[in-house]
């Protein structure tokens, strides 16, 4: 096994130079067990990261777990803002991210500064945050949602009040379109990943496979087309289903297709497979990868548990205030996937 001298890859700045082998497994569980450590693994990592992980899914339910795990140690991989969530919910725990640098687009197309100003030409209205924001961000947030309960969070609000969605586009048109409310104001924002799974590509692939059933993250940039591919008849409307990620592991069980196309990112598709082996998963785009989910890396998760590091730290009042917005959007409904 490699000294602690951890290499970094020229072309991304990630941690690197240790494989992912027998010894490195036993290594990182062997260390988790002398940390009191519980490993949370997002749907988006590495194979080797989802493989080695307690547990696997998307960040709320990780988060979820977080909170409810006698562990004393939370080992996040995933981005940021995820192990901020964790943190959140779980204030008196220590929380590790394997490298910190791992950011997130969508989250960081907001700050709270920015949202402080659109809030003062709202005056008001209602903040809906979506969970991936950082904690400044929900802070400022009335309620949050997930992908999956976002149409019930906004249908909650009344009718006469303006609300604030924020902060990708594609998810609140989507919310939009589905509500049909004229009074929802939406962010410009997006997940550079989910916003280049575009509708042509979509057409195109579902044209190869006219018998796929079409699994579409509400996040996409292929959300509407898809929609659209239903509404035209060009593909049966039973076979496009709008879901979060935490969604697609259960739709991947009821469903009778022998094939699937699945937009979102790639890291997806390790736990379909597992899920559902005998269905034939295909990205949309197979180019649909997040440079920040892959930044944990084996090397980055071992000298987490090494070394201790990175933490993750949430100050007591803005800790106080995301926790109250998260809390209310768990009282409307159960939130379903977290992404």
């Amino acid at each position: 096994m490699a000294a602690t001298a951890y290499l970094e890859r020229a072309s991304d700045g990630a941690y690197d130079g240790i494989a992912p082998d027998a010894d490195w497994r036993e290594e990182v569980l062997r260390l988790a067990r002398e940390r009191d450590a519980v490993i949370l693994a997002h749907n988006y990592q590495l194979p080797e990261i989802q493989d080695i992980a307690h547990h696997t899914g998307d960040s709320l339910a990780l988060s979820r777990i977080a909170a409810a795990s006698e562990a004393s140690t939370i080992i996040f991989c995933g981005v940021h803002f995820m192990a901020e969530t964790a943190k959140i919910l779980a204030p008196h725990k220590t929380v590790l991210i394997p490298d910190e640098r791992a950011g997130c687009s969508l989250a960081d197309s907001i700050t709270a500064d920015q949202l402080r100003e659109w809030k003062s030409q709202h005056p008001g209205a209602v903040v809906v945050s979506y969970v991936n924001t950082t904690a400044d961000v929900k802070a400022e947030t009335d309620i949050c949602c997930t992908s999956s309960n976002a149409v019930d969070v906004v249908a909650s609000i009344p009718a006469d009040r303006e609300v604030l969605f924020l902060p990708d586009q594609f998810l609140g048109a989507h919310v939009k379109r589905e509500t049909g409310r004229e009074n929802l104001h939406i962010w410009a924002g997006e997940c550079h990943v989910h916003a280049g799974i575009n509708g042509p590509e979509l057409a195109a692939r579902a044209a190869e496979n006219p018998d796929a059933d079409l699994f579409i993250h509400p996040e996409c940039g292929c959300a509407t087309s898809a929609l659209y591919l239903a509404g035209e008849g060009t593909v049966p409307a039973e076979q496009v289903k709008i879901l979060s990620t935490g969604d697609m592991i259960t739709a991947a069980r009821g469903t009778s297709a022998k094939s699937v196309l699945v937009a979102t990112e790639v890291g997806m598709l390790h736990q379909l497979r597992k899920t559902a082996p005998e269905i034939d998963f295909r990205p949309v785009n197979d180019r649909a990868s997040c440079t920040y989910m892959k930044m944990i890396t084996p090397t980055a998760l071992l000298r987490c548990l090494r070394e201790n590091l990175d933490e993750v730290h949430v100050d007591a009042e803005t800790a106080r205030r995301a926790q109250g917005a998260v809390q209310r959007m768990i009282e409307i409904g159960q939130p379903g996937g977290g992404e």
